[in-house]
């Protein structure tokens, strides 16, 4: 199943790759902008956007943020998908930084 969760653009973090930092229910990730990508990036700070797999695939208002998350709530899918991405984040903090000079 192809599933869009809202999340709010919180940051700008790569303007040259068109990436932002969106928070999704708490949990923080760095996803692409480029599809949405219709005004100046800075524009999108605070703009709810529905991401799939890394990416913002369109804006919606707030209320529709709300809305979806209540459903995806009630239907589960939402909350295995946040522990999902943070677990993802918790697995690459404990991740030891690769030596340097490696490739």
């Amino acid at each position: 199943m192809c599933l869009g969760i809202p999340g709010q653009i919180i940051a700008i973090s790569d303007p040259a790759r068109q990436m932002g930092l969106a928070e999704i229910s708490g949990v923080r990730r760095e996803v692409s902008l480029a599809p949405v990508a219709d005004r100046p990036l800075d524009r999108l700070v605070g703009e709810w956007v529905l991401i799939h797999v890394g990416f913002a695939m369109a804006v919606i208002d707030a209320a529709e943020a709300a809305a979806t998350l209540e459903a995806l709530r009630e239907l589960g899918e939402a909350q295995e998908a946040l522990d999902q991405m943070a677990e993802g984040d918790r697995a690459l903090a404990a991740s030891p930084a690769p030596a340097e000079g490696a490739a």
